[in-house]
């Protein structure tokens, strides 16, 4: 045995495990458990034992069979769900070939159901020997510390109850909110204090009842599985509020659970999230899970060893060469999707959440990783097949983060089925569009961008996502259309700031993207009401009050394309009333009021968040307004007018010269509803700084029904329209556009 190599343990074995091969993790069985574990590199693995959750409770450790095909596996009798448990690994210590096996370090298994405990950041949790400051030390030499009372134990779970069936909301009609579930909830009137910002808190009945309301189908929340803050945010006293560096992958994190779930155990604290979905789901409403499994909080080089690191760096984690990580994240470390084991992880991970937890679908945080070969991404990487054709999968939603930061890194387009992907074409069309155009037009800068990118945008983005192969062609519901996410301005900074404003992450304000296409309409600060002595000034007083609808508008513009675009809107919380960040464009460390919503609505936000409603509602009735297919121009059989038909503000059809001229900002899109036996919807776009007058397109005659204008604070509800004498338009008839609006008709 070589130098560099720790010796075998000398623990008594554990008996051989019943199945062959065994599952990986560790199974509850009639007599006992069966455990595996995969360390291919390793000489030796134990399994550990503690007699209770204390940090220093007593450990009781027996030696794993192994490696065979890489895995080590046994039976232990005697021992069931609730118990303590981690692994020690041993093997070479050659950090030059990424493998830094140190007995020393307990390791939590990659398919612990639950944990208990919490990482201390401290010498004790690197294999390696630091300074004071935990840098390594050079050369790296195995450290001696006992990291058992310092890190986190895996618990074993048994069975539990069965959840509520899935909703199943078709593509079409789904309406997806992006929210975090402390964000949500820590300050939501109705959510009894016990329950704000929890899992419990997010079935609450004021919860559902604020997104039944608002028309929501989908709830897609940022990570919740087991994380562990980054170093330099701890060295900042902040954390990774946002849960972007994942501990686990099957562990749901323990701290967004209720006080009464985390003292009854850890298996409570998994019982609390499979009650949620089950909850939601009685509802009506999907659970989609932001997953991250791109990199793991255990970090570059000189990162803590945890679990994965221990167990196997080699086989993880993705190399250039040598002992360098190969870093496509920005997160110190990439998991290498070219491993099956790796492969094996994410999909046992994925088919857990669906069929013991009942989630509906996942968004694939930077999902271009996973479908790398060493540098390069491939949209038949087998991981990305077995997505596609795994039956536990089947039918669930999967959404793609369509980049990474790596070499090649922007595959927006580029995934194949069954995913849909988030469009950031689609969001800086409409951001420039409507805002920064807006602005330079504004400062004469610019008469702005031509229509043409807008109406691909408006139509579902085919220019991406369209199929020759009718079995790849997923129509519209492929572009995942949004104007803001987590990542970003919100909604209102993106009308406050030209700036982004970061200076709580303590980073000096150089984090976040400086690609904002935002502009601040004069004013470089959050938007909010004029207070009464603005209002009563005679210096000033009128240019805010003007500014600050000037802002709403552009809100309501920006709201109303969303809605009207082919392909699936997400609208991240508190955009439909406006939340601000005070212009911090990269909020992920900061768990306070700059990143919980704030429910105390001031009388405009109440107007805007009725403006989304109204939206959805329309959307959800006027089928023509959320087409599934790419509509192509023609005319469907026995219909007098095209599925999709494009005119400029006099009526007359869209010239090639029109679409790329900035004049011809000003336009009409028409739909035919007679696919869909409902009725026809005409949306009218003025992107100029002007008013100007438009003519309505004759269509098949009928008249037409003013539904929304986005120049009106308080939009009439749906039940108001219905009961009221309508006011229509005639075919051909002329209306004034205000400046940078837009109007929706429904035919009659």
């Amino acid at each position: 045995m070589s130098s560099n190599t720790t010796a075998a343990p000398t623990s008594p074995l554990a008996l051989p495990a019943v199945s062959n091969p065994p599952a990986l993790g560790v199974t509850p069985v009639s007599n006992g458990v069966d455990i595996a574990v995969v360390a291919p590199h390793a000489s030796a693995v134990e399994f550990c034992t503690f007699a209770s959750y204390d940090p220093n409770a007593a450990e009781t450790r027996l030696r794993l069979h192994g490696p065979h095909e890489g895995v080590f596996s046994g039976h232990v009798a005697g021992i069931g769900p609730g118990t303590a448990y981690g692994f020690r690994a041993w093997g070479p210590w050659e950090p030059e070939k990424a493998m830094v096996y140190n007995p020393n370090k307990l390791l939590l298994d990659p398919y612990a159901k639950a944990i208990t405990g919490k990482i201390e950041l401290n010498s004790a949790v690197h294999a390696h020997q630091t300074d004071a400051e935990l840098y390594p030390l050079q050369p790296l030499r195995p450290n001696p510390e006992n990291s058992a009372p310092y890190t986190v134990r895996g618990v074993i779970t048994g069975p539990s109850f069965e959840v509520a069936a899935r909703p199943a909301t078709k593509w079409e009609d789904t309406v997806i909110y992006e929210a975090h579930v402390r964000g949500l909830t820590e300050n939501l009137p109705g959510v009894p204090a016990h329950l704000r910002g929890t899992y419990a808190g997010l079935a609450h009945p004021a919860t559902i009842g604020y997104l039944k309301k608002l028309g929501i189908t989908a709830l897609e929340l940022l990570p919740i599985n087991a994380k562990f803050d980054e170093p330099f945010l701890a060295e900042r006293g902040l954390t990774n509020y946002w849960g972007y560096s994942p501990l686990s992958y099957f562990a749901p994190e323990p701290s967004l659970a209720t006080a009464a779930s985390r003292e009854a155990g850890p298996g409570a604290v998994v019982d609390e999230v499979r009650g949620m979905i089950s909850i939601l789901h009685e509802a009506g409403i999907e659970v989609i899970l932001d997953v991250v499994y791109n990199h793991t909080c255990e970090g570059g080089l000189g990162g803590q060893s945890l679990s994965l690191r221990g167990l196997d760096e080699a086989e993880y984690y993705l190399f250039e060469h040598g002992d360098k990580f190969s870093d496509v994240t920005g997160c110190g470390n990439s998991l290498d999707a070219s491993s099956s084991r790796v492969q094996q992880l994410i999909l046992d991970s994925l088919r857990y959440w669906v069929s013991q937890m009942g989630v509906d679908g996942f968004r694939f945080d930077l999902a271009v990783t996973i479908g790398r070969f060493g540098p390069h991404f491939s949209p038949t990487h087998p991981i990305l097949a077995a997505l596609a054709t795994d039956p536990v999968l089947a039918g669930i939603k999967m959404i793609a983060e369509p980049w990474d930061v790596g070499y090649g890194g922007w595959q927006t387009g580029n995934f194949l089925r069954p995913f849909s992907t988030w469009n950031d074409r689609f969001r800086d069309c409409v951001r420039t569009f409507w805002v920064a155009d807006a602005g330079a037009q504004a400062s004469r800068t610019s008469r702005g961008s031509a229509p043409h990118d807008l109406a691909t945008r408006l139509s579902g983005s085919a220019d991406l996502y369209y199929r020759d192969n009718p079995a790849q062609n997923l129509g519209t519901r492929a572009s995942v259309n949004f104007i803001c996410a987590h990542d970003g301005f919100t909604l209102a900074d993106l009308v406050s700031f030209n700036q982004k404003h970061n200076e709580a992450n303590l980073e000096e304000n150089r984090d976040g993207t400086e690609n904002n296409l935002s502009w601040n309409h004069g004013l470089e600060a959050p938007i909010s009401l004029p207070t009464a002595d603005i209002r009563a000034s005679s210096n000033g007083g009128s240019q805010v009050i003007a500014l600050m609808e000037d802002r709403l508008k552009t809100m309501r513009n920006l709201l109303g394309t969303l809605f009207v675009s082919a392909g699936t809107p997400m609208l991240v919380a508190g955009d439909e009333f406006g939340r601000t960040q005070k212009g911090n464009n990269n909020a992920y460390c900061q768990d306070n009021e700059i990143s919980w919503l704030n429910w105390d609505l001031a009388s405009w936000q109440q107007e805007l968040q009725e403006t989304v409603t109204h939206l959805i509602s329309l959307r959800k009735r006027y089928p023509a307004m959320r087409p599934a297919s790419f509509l192509t121009g023609s005319n469907l059989e026995g219909d007098p007018i095209a599925d999709l038909a494009w005119y400029d503000h006099q009526a007359l059809a869209m010239t090639e010269h029109t679409w790329h001229d900035p004049a011809g900002r000003a336009f009409q899109m028409l739909r035919s509803g007679r696919p869909y036996n409902s009725n026809d919807v005409l949306v009218c776009f003025n992107g100029l700084d002007q008013d100007i007058t438009f003519t309505l397109p004759n269509g098949r005659g009928s008249f037409w029904r003013l539904m929304w204008d986005s120049t009106v604070s308080k939009p009439r509800s749906l039940v108001d329209l219905d009961n009221e004498v309508p006011e229509v338009e005639s075919p051909s008839a002329k209306t004034v556009l205000a400046s940078l609006s837009m109007q929706i008709y429904i035919s009659r």
